[in-house]
């Protein structure tokens, strides 16, 4: 059983926050391991597995970016442990050009500019991310790999402007 099947979605990107977290709510109380704990050793390791499912299922298919490589690995299309690399020349010095300027952000500890730096970043992580939903709509799977490969620079790109706010804050 797929994380889809698991909490009776369907399989697409676009997922319902809601109902995907109340499913998960109700299999963690439906599953949940002292639910069985006077039974043997058998019965208590099942629920204990089927829990530890339920959990990674949920935590897959609430991150845009997990989900979006769990549909590829569905369609026997794993991008996790690849050693493909990034094959488009103009996103990789956008991405460099891109680190440049959070390094000199950085450095002035600019507020204003690292305000600004982050909603580009995140607008670039936005744009992505919808070109992704529609590849994977489209069952283009190899076209939704190289987006996902772009979201995962982009993400990073995200969290270390997390970072920064976060150093220049304390």
């Amino acid at each position: 059983m797929n994380h889809f099947e698991l909490f009776g979605l369907p399989y697409q990107f676009e997922l319902d926050g809601s109902s995907l977290s109340s499913t998960f709510r109700e299999l963690q109380r439906q599953y949940h391991p002292d639910n069985v704990a006077s039974q043997d050793d058998k019965t208590r390791l099942q629920a204990v597995q089927k829990a530890s499912q339920i959990n990674d299922a949920f935590q897959t298919l609430k991150d845009p970016v997990r989900r979006a490589e769990y549909m590829l690995t569905l369609q026997s299309i794993d991008i996790k442990d690849e050693q493909q690399t990034m094959q488009d020349p103009e996103f990789l010095m956008q991405q460099m050009t891109l680190r440049e300027e959070l390094e000199s952000i950085t450095d002035s500890q600019d507020d204003a500019a690292l305000f600004d730096f982050g909603a580009k970043a995140q607008a670039l992580y936005d744009a992505l991310i919808k070109e992704v939903k529609q590849a994977l709509a489209a069952s283009q799977w190899q076209e939704a790999a190289v987006i996902v490969r772009k979201l995962k620079f982009a993400e990073k790109l995200c969290s270390e402007v997390e970072r920064v706010e976060d150093e220049l804050m304390s």
